[in-house]
C-alpha cells in the first residue's frame, strides 16, 4: 500500500466533504441540481449534505486509520462510494457534460484510492524468501 497517497486522498476527501455539508452549493451548481436562478433547493440541500459528511467520515477514516487492515478497509469504502456516485450520477445529472464530468470525477478519486491500495504489492509478493542461516 501507498500509505501517504491513501491518507492525501482521505485528507482532501474530508475537507471537501465537509465544505459541501455546510455549503451544498459546491456540489450542486457544477452537478446541474440548481433551478433557473442558480439556487440550489432546500430540497436538494437536503439531499447532499448526508452524502458529503459520508465523504468527510470515510475521508477522515483514511486519513487516520493506522496502517494494515483498517486503512485497507477504509479505502476500500471510499473505493465503493466513488465508483458507486460515478455510475449514480453518470446515469441520473441533467446533461451529458455534467453526467461525464461527474463520472470523471468520481473515477478520478476511486483510481487514487485503487492504485493507493494496489502500489507495492509485486515488491511484496515476488521478495525473496529469506536463506536459512548456516552455521
Amino acid at each position: 500500500m501507498k500509505v501517504g497517497l491513501l491518507r492525501a486522498v482521505g485528507v482532501a476527501t474530508a475537507v471537501y466533504g465537509a465544505a459541501v455539508a455546510a455549503v451544498p452549493d459546491l456540489l450542486a451548481r457544477p452537478s446541474g441540481l440548481v433551478d433557473e436562478e442558480g439556487r440550489t433547493g432546500r430540497a436538494t440541500r437536503t439531499s447532499l449534505r448526508p452524502l458529503a459528511w459520508r465523504d468527510a467520515v470515510s475521508g477522515l477514516a483514511m486519513a487516520m486509520a493506522p496502517d494494515g487492515p483498517a486503512l485497507r478497509t477504509a479505502a476500500y469504502v471510499r473505493i465503493a462510494a466513488d465508483f458507486g456516485d460515478a455510475v449514480l450520477l453518470g446515469v441520473t445529472l441533467p446533461g451529458r457534460d455534467r453526467k461525464l464530468a461527474a463520472v470523471a470525477v468520481s473515477v478520478g478519486w476511486g483510481a487514487l484510492s485503487v492504485a493507493g491500495v494496489l502500489a507495492g504489492r509485486r515488491r511484496e509478493v515476488r521478495r525473496p524468501a529469506a536463506e536459512p542461516l548456516r552455521g
